[in-house]
């Protein structure tokens, strides 16, 4: 128990100022929102720990615009999820794995029982109401087919590789008009498609409730995510069309009002999807010619809704998220300017268009949702995460820049003390996002696998850099990365941490780096590559691209960034792999890697930390059992949080544990 002693008792002696590891742990933080059709409420789920049951729970809350009054919704176990109104915005549809697996309950916006509306074998994993009100459909995997289990009663359990798939596909349920409190008596599910040469994802209704639209690849396999095409299908006799062929990935099919066209999201076979900009594409209905929307708009699009107003979709904007609107016509878009610098995210609309929730979150500001006219955007907040805060006394946040060594401005967030003071030098914590499409923001938010608000309390100025490869900065930034991976990113890092001594903020003498995934790999290259760092934590990390290659379940990562197969071009993985350096290493290393990662294989950690200790490097290794990619429950997020207070502590600050 000495890990949990010693940060008890570090987190003790600065209660009042800052955060413990449980206390910020345990805040409720924002999940999604959506307004009411008639705007007379919008539903939002909160997130938070359940330590008995050793899960994150979110639970749904209702706000009322007019009066500014919050209430909670749900309760109870397994915590309830993804809320949808009926058109007619009397009822509120959402998931909870309460009894069981996931399933579909309803329930009225100011309170009483939930009653289950679907029950069966299957977990289902997103839905709709159709927009007449009749019918919700949804995604879920079939019970498993007789042969799987006769197969597994005579020869026990075993997996062929990239045949043993268990494909998604749509079903469509009736909303009675009094959902019976039996589920023997609920109305019978109907399954829409089948087979086994497709798995659905993402599927909209058409405005007259007769059609749906999905997209899907050949199967569940992520690698097979470029394969995905797009159908649609009748309900009346299920008769399905496929209406893209090749040319893609093409993903998120939305209608146009009128029902006759389809927007989607589309790479309209560029090879690089993974780091090239996608775009909005428009075909009719029915299939045939495409129109390729807003080419000059420079980062990907999430496409949203398409309405009377135009087709609304959001996208990364540097270090904010931003929202637009494109008139089809005349194929010209504008940016949506949310007063405050919010930006916003998760946006839904009221059935007029005229009113929009979404959450925001502005620099040193914590995320709320907040509910606006969608003309002349005048947003009023609905939440009040931020309370939770108020004892606190919290690090600041400012967005700042500097040139790396091929020139590029980089952009990253430098974290200060709360009592920062001007001229004083101080140790310098790198935290690198993973992604490497991901991108840091100056927003507050509660810490999960690096305690900040604790590290800048002992003392510390952190830097998040957005490195290249980031999102929000446009296609050619996010290329900058490709054949140049670890490479690139170091200079990056280095030049920003450079940028800092220079200023005078940060001690030459007292750097450390930490990162997960992305994040954890630039870190280990770090380890490997430089000896100017005093410690570093690598977090789920790729040690060596071969060894990735091998073993993930996203093949074309690699095959897109570097262009190669390791059959084809040894020498780039090589040339990118930190393990290719570690003679090199000195620096006092943290691996923390989940069991069961897919993503970022544990072979991974293990051949990062073997060749440590082959070098004699102080390297320690944490294996987080049961988990795969991410750390998804909160004692082991608390026991990551841990682990990387006691090992910078000890090695920036020179604290041993106290047993």
């Amino acid at each position: 128990m000495r890990f949990f002693a010693f940060a008890f008792l570090s987190a003790c002696s600065l209660a009042g100022q800052v955060p413990t590891l449980d206390q910020s742990l345990n805040a409720k933080s924002p999940g999604t929102a959506v307004i009411a059709p008639d705007g007379n409420f919008v539903a939002y789920t909160a997130q938070q720990p359940n330590w008995e049951s050793n899960s994150f729970e979110s639970q749904i809350w209702v706000a009322i615009p007019s009066s500014g009054e919050s209430y909670a919704l749900t309760a109870g176990k397994k915590g309830s999820s993804d809320p949808q109104w009926s058109p007619d915005s009397k009822q509120l549809a959402f998931l909870s794995a309460r009894d069981g697996k996931p399933q579909i309950y309803l329930i009225s916006p100011r309170g009483g029982e939930a009653k289950q509306l679907t029950a069966g074998d299957y977990g289902i994993q997103a839905f709709r109401w159709s927009p007449d009100g009749k019918v919700i459909a949804f995604t879920a995997t079939p019970p498993e087919p007789k042969g799987k289990k006769d197969r597994k009663e005579s020869l026990g359990e075993f997996e062929i590789v990239n045949n043993d798939y268990q494909m998604v596909h749509l079903f469509t349920v009736k909303v009675p008009l009094d959902v019976p409190a039996d589920t023997k008596a609920l109305p019978k599910a109907m399954q829409i498609t089948d087979g086994d040469k497709f798995s659905v994802t993402t599927f909209r209704w058409s405005p007259d409730s007769s059609q749906i639209a999905f997209a899907a690849p050949k199967d569940p396999d992520l690698s097979s995510g470029l394969s995905s095409e797009l159908y649609v299908v009748r309900l009346a006799d299920k008769f399905l069309r496929k209406v893209t062929n090749g040319g893609g990935p093409h993903t998120n099919p939305v209608w146009s009002p009128d029902g006759e066209k389809l927007a989607f999201v589309s790479a309209n076979g560029r090879p690089y999807s993974f780091y090239q900009n996608e775009n909005i594409t428009v075909m009719p209905a029915a299939g045939g010619k495409t129109t390729v929307l807003a080419q000059n708009f420079d980062e990907n699009p999430q496409l949203l809704e398409w309405n009377t107003a135009g087709i609304w979709f959001g996208a990364a904007q540097k270090t904010s998220r931003g929202l637009f609107r494109l008139d089809p016509a005349a194929d010209r878009w504008v940016p949506v300017t949310i007063p405050g610098g919010l930006g916003a995210a998760g946006v839904s609309f009221t059935a007029d268009h005229k009113t929009m929730a979404f959450l925001g979150g502005a620099a040193n500001q914590f995320a709320e949702f907040y509910v606006t006219p969608v003309e002349n955007p005048a947003p009023k907040k609905l939440s009040d995460f931020s309370s939770q805060w108020k004892e606190f006394k919290l690090a600041t946040r400012e967005v700042i820049s500097w040139k790396s060594k091929d020139g590029t401005t980089i952009e990253g967030i430098l974290i200060k003390p709360a009592d920062y003071k001007q001229g004083k030098k101080y140790p310098l914590l790198v935290v690198i996002h993973g992604g490497p499409t991901g991108v840091d923001t100056p927003a507050l938010a509660g810490d999960r696998y690096y305690p900040v608000e604790q590290f800048a309390a002992k003392g510390a100025v952190i830097l998040k850099p957005n490195y290249r490869g980031s999102a929000g900065y446009g296609e050619k930034f996010r290329a900058l990365n490709v054949r140049n991976l670890g490479l690139g990113d170091y200079e990056d890092v280095i030049s920003g941490v450079d940028a800092l001594i220079a200023q005078g903020i940060a001690d030459p003498d007292k750097l450390a780096s930490m990162g997960w995934s992305q994040g954890g790999y630039i870190s280990a290259f770090l380890t490997t590559y430089t000896t100017r760092f005093k410690a570093i934590s690598v977090g789920a990390g790729i040690s060596d691209w071969m060894t990735y290659y091998v073993n993930t379940d996203i093949h074309p990562f690699t095959r897109q960034y570097l262009h190669a197969t390791p059959w084809e071009d040894p020498e780039i993985y090589k040339k990118t792999s930190p393990i290719t350096y570690i003679n090199n290493a000195k620096t006092p290393t943290l691996i923390q890697h989940g069991e069961l990662d897919k993503r970022v294989p544990i072979p991974n950690g293990y051949e990062l930390y073997q060749g440590l200790k082959d070098r004699n490097v102080p390297a320690k290794m944490i294996v987080y059992k049961g988990f795969g990619h991410g750390i998804t429950k909160p004692k082991e997020q608390k026991a990551v949080l841990l682990h990387n207070y006691e090992w910078f502590s000890k090695w920036i600050w020179g604290e041993e544990p106290q047993n």
